[in-house]
């Protein structure tokens, strides 16, 4: 379990090389659940998502003889970017692991940034297996997307700003792949505030959290979702456990609600989030996530990597 304390030092580690992302009040939304809405719009973060919180959390945890054999990590597309840019920042060599048929905008972002990407793998669960064989071969750290502690406390950087921007705050919905993010946002935001309630969003098509939970454990699954930046194949150990503790709700969504969600920022809200980072406006769209007259709602905007073939389709689709 990381504490408070870890977040704070995680914000002190990165400093000023990053945004202070914005909060957008959504009158709209507000009507919709019956509170006050505000979206924490971290698509306008470095890289274009909050992942580089976590990655310049734990980057700035290793020694020189790690970053001398340099780092590996395995990603969709928003943490390998995260990492290939921070590691740019530090002059780290970058291996990164995709597989086959993510984001084609993603990994000409990461390579971009100037790390080596390898997408050998078919799926994500095989992308793990090759993650794993390829860490022992080179000797290389692991930056784990997810189920790190440096790094968790990194994403909970998201949390304290949200207290300091609405300490009037009642209500904070993240989006869950691997879970990363809202376990990060729940040990700052509660260890404050306790009675603030942290809510999960996922895709019904990969609730890797969800199912995790139910379990007691990281459940594999095969995700499929329009949502590809929450496409964990599993949930952390140590976001399962955060979660287990403080996590106050979870809701899953359609595709169709995901999409609606997608064009309502994009059309109302004059946002241009990827899928991943429109399941909490698309929750509270759906009338997921009541919220008792007057009180203060949260939605993170986790992310805005979306490729322009991807929004076209959604936002000429009636789907939804």
């Amino acid at each position: 379990m990381i504490r408070v304390e870890d977040v704070v030092a995680a914000s002190e580690a990165i400093g000023t090389r990053l945004h202070r992302t914005p909060m957008l009040s959504s009158a709209s939304l507000g009507q919709v659940s019956g509170g006050s809405v505000y979206l924490k719009a971290e698509l306008f973060q470095r890289t274009g998502s909050f992942k580089v919180r976590g990655v310049l959390t734990k980057l700035a945890s290793l020694s020189a003889e790690e970053k001398e054999r340099g780092v590996i990590t395995i990603s969709a597309g928003n943490h390998a970017g995260a990492v290939a840019y921070g590691c740019a920042l530090e002059g780290i060599d970058a291996l990164v692991v995709m597989w086959a048929g993510v984001s084609p905008q993603k990994t000409a972002a990461t390579r971009g940034y100037g790390a080596e990407v390898d997408q050998a793998a078919a799926t994500a669960g095989e992308a793990f297996v090759r993650m794993g064989e390829l860490q022992e071969r080179s000797g290389r750290t692991l930056v784990h997307p997810f189920d790190d502690p440096f790094v968790l406390a990194g994403q909970g950087t998201v949390g304290l700003e949200i207290l300091e921007d609405r300490p009037d705050v009642d209500i904070v919905v993240v989006p869950a792949g691997g879970g990363g993010l809202v376990s990060g946002i729940a040990v700052a935001v509660k260890s404050v505030r306790p009675d603030v309630r942290v809510i999960a969003v996922e895709p019904e098509g990969s609730s890797a959290l969800k199912l995790g939970l139910e379990a007691g454990e990281p459940v594999s699954i095969e995700p499929k979702s329009v949502a590809d930046g929450l496409s964990a194949p599993f949930a952390g150990r140590l976001p399962l456990e955060i979660c287990a503790e403080l996590l106050d709700d979870h809701v899953t969504l359609t595709e169709g609600e995901i999409r609606a969600g997608f064009r309502y920022l994009y059309e109302r809200a004059k946002l241009a989030a990827e899928p991943a980072g429109a399941v909490t406006a698309a929750a509270l769209l759906a009338g997921k996530i009541p919220t008792a007259k007057g009180a203060v709602a949260v939605a993170v905007v986790s992310g805005g990597n979306v490729a322009a073939q991807t929004a076209s389709a959604i936002l000429t689709s009636n789907e939804g």
